[in-house]
């Protein structure tokens, strides 16, 4: 009985082996198709990343340079226009789209134009910023809020505050943004959410400057429940 089975196996991947096969020389054509297709399309992209990507990121980075100082030093308008003779965030982005010189570009110039009082321009410019860093990514969506805040949108900067505080989990972002979502939900009249943030803040973040002293906003929040 076991040899009997054993002859089928055999017969059934001979049978499978046969079809692929057939399979094979049927359609050849197409398949070397596809394989060159695969090939082209591979070759493509490391072409365009090493010969493309590279070289414009490194010149990317040599224009932020003054951008950034501009932007060290305060003086906003020099770091999202340029100066005239070195280009501003605002050119770098529009320039150098695809790289992360210009990825970032669009984090240094949603700050900046939160800082000129550009509500709705930052709120943009930080949507467009790809963020997966550890502080960047809530940070950027963190001043998102700060912007919503400016603008009036409280339900919007409160939404921000809170997804900025759980995108990465950490001892600076996610208390500081806690905090303000707490505050936020204060002016909104939610006490509940408000006190719920500030407890969390005093369990999970003990070691930050936003625990230093928040036992007096839970008792400002739980003397509002009552």
């Amino acid at each position: 009985m076991a040899k009997n089975r054993e002859e089928e196996v055999i017969v059934d991947v001979e049978e499978v082996y046969s079809k692929t096969e057939t399979f094979i020389n049927d359609n050849k054509n197409i398949l070397s198709g596809i394989v060159i297709a695969l090939i082209v399309l591979i070759g493509g992209y490391f072409s365009y990343q090493n010969f493309y990507i590279a070289p414009l990121q490194e010149e990317a980075q040599e224009e932020m340079f003054m951008a950034e100082k501009y932007f060290a030093i305060d003086s906003m308008n020099l770091a999202i226009y340029g100066d005239g003779v070195y280009a501003g965030f605002l050119e770098i982005t529009d320039n150098y789209s695809g790289t992360k010189a210009g990825n970032l570009a669009h984090y240094y110039l949603g700050i900046a134009f939160l800082r000129t009082g550009q509500f709705e321009a930052a709120i943009k410019e930080l949507k467009d910023f790809d963020g997966e860093d550890e502080m960047l990514g809530p940070l950027a969506i963190g001043v998102m809020g700060d912007a919503f805040m400016e603008l009036g949108d409280l339900n919007q900067a409160v939404d921000h505050y809170e997804d900025a505080a759980s995108y990465r989990d950490n001892e600076f972002t996610s208390p500081m943004f806690l905090k303000k979502a707490a505050a936020t939900h204060e002016i909104l009249g939610n006490y509940t959410d408000a006190l719920d943030h500030y407890n969390t803040i005093k369990e999970e973040y003990k070691n930050s400057a936003e625990a230093a002293n928040v036992e007096k906003f839970i008792a400002k929040a739980e003397a509002l429940i009552q």
